[in-house]
């Protein structure tokens, strides 16, 4: 006799992302409170305290249905309804944009709008400093 799996219980297909061990559908489905409850401390404390007027303004707007929302709330914790929205995040010089992946589910908007340029720095030789002036030319 088979066994019988109940939908909750169903093995996850390959490259399927879950959330403690939930996908996003059923993340979905799930209330705002069973979800907070699932997030880390930080962010189930942020989240306890209540957001600002501002603030639960643009989350609405995303769980709305409204795409190419432009913000300077960097600390919004990303909820599963946001999947697949197009934001854009200032950075203090310009708005970054990006798509909401599902890994980026119980994180913030400021995690993916750097506030710092990368460093590259040039190679040591002709013009550099006196200590590392006599690495050899090729």
């Amino acid at each position: 006799m088979a066994k019988k799996l109940s939908s909750s219980r169903l093995p996850k297909r390959k490259g399927e992302y879950t959330y403690r061990g939930k996908t996003v559908g059923e993340l979905q489905a799930i209330s705002n409170d069973e979800f907070v409850e699932m997030l880390p401390a930080r962010e189930r404390r942020t989240l306890k305290r209540g957001y600002t007027d501002g603030r639960k303004s643009v989350v609405q707007q995303l769980k709305d249905g409204k795409d190419n929302l432009r913000t300077h709330y960097r600390d919004i914790i990303i909820f599963p309804e946001m999947v697949g929205k197009n934001v854009e995040v200032y950075n203090g010089k310009s708005f970054v944009a990006f798509v909401i992946q599902p890994e980026m589910i119980g994180h913030r908007f400021g995690e993916f709008s750097p506030t710092r340029p990368k460093v590259s720095h040039g190679s040591a030789g002709v013009g550099a400093t006196r200590s590392s002036k006599f690495v050899p030319l090729k």
